[in-house]
C-alpha cells in the first residue's frame, strides 16, 4: 500500500489491485466461468520429481518433503525455480537456526568484544521471508491452501448441468 494522498482536502489511500488468479485455481475453487477463461494461458505439463543435482543434502530433503506433502498434480516442471528457492532457503534457514541455538541470540563482536546480535539471525530472517513468498506462490501456506480445494479422482465426475448453468 502506498502513502496516503490528499484529494480535495480528504485523505485517500490507493490500494493495489489484486493479482488475477490462474484459471486452474479458479477451477479448483469452483469459480471459473467459461466466458472468462484465458484460452492463451500456458498450461504447464510434467510433474516435478527429483531435486537438481547441485542441491545440498538439506535442500534435497526439503525438496522431497515438498513433493511428498503437496497435493497430486499441484507442482509442475515449470514450478521448479520457485521450489528450488523454497528448498534452498529452507536448508539455509535450518542451518542458521542450528547456529543460533548453539551461539545464542547475542554474540561478541570479533574485534571489540562488544555484545551484538548474532549474524545468523539476519540470515534466518531473510531465508524465512524467501520461504514464505515461495510458499504462498505454491499454495503451501494455510491461507493460500484455504483458497483452493483439490478434487479427488472420484469427485472428477462431469455434471451434465454444469454446461447449462455456466
Amino acid at each position: 500500500m502506498s502513502e496516503p494522498q490528499q484529494l480535495n482536502g480528504n485523505l485517500i489511500h490507493r490500494v493495489m489491485a489484486k493479482r488475477p488468479l490462474p484459471d486452474q485455481i479458479k477451477s479448483l475453487k469452483g469459480t471459473l466461468r467459461k466466458v472468462r477463461v484465458n484460452t492463451q494461458q500456458p498450461r504447464p505439463t510434467g510433474d516435478l520429481v527429483g531435486a537438481p543435482d547441485y542441491m545440498s543434502p538439506g535442500a534435497r530433503a526439503a525438496w522431497q518433503y515438498a513433493i511428498d506433502a503437496a497435493p497430486p498434480e499441484l507442482l509442475k516442471r515449470l514450478d521448479m525455480g520457485v521450489l528450488e528457492i523454497w528448498a534452498c532457503a529452507a536448508d539455509i534457514y535450518r542451518q542458521a537456526q542450528v547456529m543460533i541455538q548453539a551461539e545464542g541470540l547475542l554474540t561478541l563482536a570479533p574485534k571489540t568484544g562488544v555484545p551484538m546480535v548474532n549474524p545468523y539471525l539476519s540470515i534466518a530472517n531473510k531465508q524465512a521471508l524467501l520461504m514464505t513468498k515461495a510458499a504462498v506462490e505454491m499454495g503451501f501456506t494455510p491461507a493460500s491452501r484455504s483458497k483452493v480445494s483439490a478434487a479427488t479422482p472420484s469427485e472428477n465426475v462431469v455434471d451434465a448441468w454444469s454446461e447449462i448453468v455456466a
